[in-house]
């Protein structure tokens, strides 16, 4: 696990309703996942998005294969 990556990805209730984002900037690691998932390579999201750093979107998929690595899901009722 590389604890300085994943050190960019901060959880707080007040920011974007408690989902993950990068270093508090209100960027959420699930809407970065799916641009790069889209085909946007990390220099046309580092041109969209000055604010960010290339470590940035190395977190989001360390914490992405980190959230994969969870043993079970379970279904709540409905």
């Amino acid at each position: 696990m590389n604890d300085e990556l994943l050190s960019r990805i901060t959880i707080d209730s007040e920011i974007c309703h408690g989902k993950p984002v990068i270093r508090g900037l209100r960027y959420p690691v699930e809407n970065l996942l799916e641009l790069m998932a889209s085909g946007m390579t990390i220099e046309e999201l580092l041109d969209d998005y000055p604010d960010l750093e290339r470590e940035d979107f190395f977190a989001c998929m360390e914490y992405a294969a980190k959230v994969i690595q969870i043993k079970g899901i379970y279904r709540f009722a409905s």
